[in-house]
């Protein structure tokens, strides 16, 4: 581990200070605004690996034409304290221009594991999501990298992209991190306000009832998300966007869960959409 944190701009000051790292280098790409999750994350990675890299870059191409990509959270100043106290060896933060130079006309697309879900409410939002982490992963050169489960369908996506391109990374993903009343924790909870923030427990109490169920015995997924949507529909606050019940590493909708699945939903509560996710049957 190196005794201070290099901060790079460019490419040839990224590869520059790579070149300087020992591996295995576990990276962790993140797009700022840093609380607890990304730095378990950082941490988890600070146990494993040699040294760690991070990113951080608000990557456009991931957002589409009526999402908040001009009023997402930054505050890099506190992200950078936060980096060095967790033990990041190496951060890289680009402008768009460097990530996505003039003539840009290459993308990474995976296909089947994209179109249901977030993919079929936000199009081309995993196109830009695989292409620059695939730009990343050749940009640090990592060994490991290591992503939340929070973006749980993002994490089967890029799983999916790192054995169908023979990236040699293992990838990591870790527990999501909730707030002491269950709420995941995600940058774009200070959206929130106090009565939504309140209401907003509605996603994990929505999971919790339909994990409860299925470990009561029932498999109708159906069913399980009958449950979820329940109480969902009962929070005036919330607006239910999808809930689903799908097998896990497919993202394919159940009719009946046999083995492991992924229970997910997107929910608004005002402006602001959230997102969460259960794994069953593990």
């Amino acid at each position: 581990m190196s005794e201070s944190m290099i901060i790079a701009t460019t490419l040839e000051e990224l590869r520059q200070a790579r070149s300087l790292l020992d591996n295995p280098l576990g990276l962790v790409p993140t797009m700022g605004y840093l609380h607890k999750g990304h730095i378990s994350l950082v941490e988890r990675a600070r146990v494993e690996c040699a040294s760690v890299g991070v990113s951080i870059f608000v990557n456009p191409t991931q957002f589409g034409p009526n999402e908040d990509l001009n009023k997402y959270p930054r505050n890099i100043e506190g992200d950078l304290k936060l980096l060095e106290a967790a033990g990041a060896d190496l951060v890289w933060m680009p402008t768009p221009e460097i990530v996505y130079p003039p003539g840009f006309q290459t993308w990474v697309e995976v296909e089947g594991l994209t179109s249901p879900l977030e993919g079929a409410m936000r199009p081309g939002h995993f196109r830009g999501v695989t292409t620059v982490v695939a730009k990343l992963f050749n940009a640090f050169q990592p060994q490991k990298a290591y992503f939340g489960q929070k973006d749980a369908q993002q994490a089967a996506v890029i799983r999916r992209m790192t054995r169908d391109l023979d990236f040699p990374i293992e990838i990591t993903i870790c527990p999501t991190l909730r707030e002491a009343d269950g709420l995941a924790m995600s940058s774009r909870n200070t959206y929130l306000n106090p009565q939504e923030r309140q209401a907003a427990t509605v996603l994990f109490r929505a999971l919790s009832a339909a994990k409860a169920a299925h470990q009561a015995g029932e498999r109708d997924a159906d069913k399980l998300r009958q449950a979820m949507s329940e109480i969902i529909l009962a929070e005036p606050l919330a607006k239910m966007q999808y809930i689903s019940c799908a097998d896990y590493d497919s993202l394919e909708e159940l009719r009946t869960v046999s083995g492991k699945a992924l229970l997910s939903m997107a929910v608004y509560l005002g402006k602001t959409r959230l997102i969460d996710n259960f794994v069953i049957g593990e």
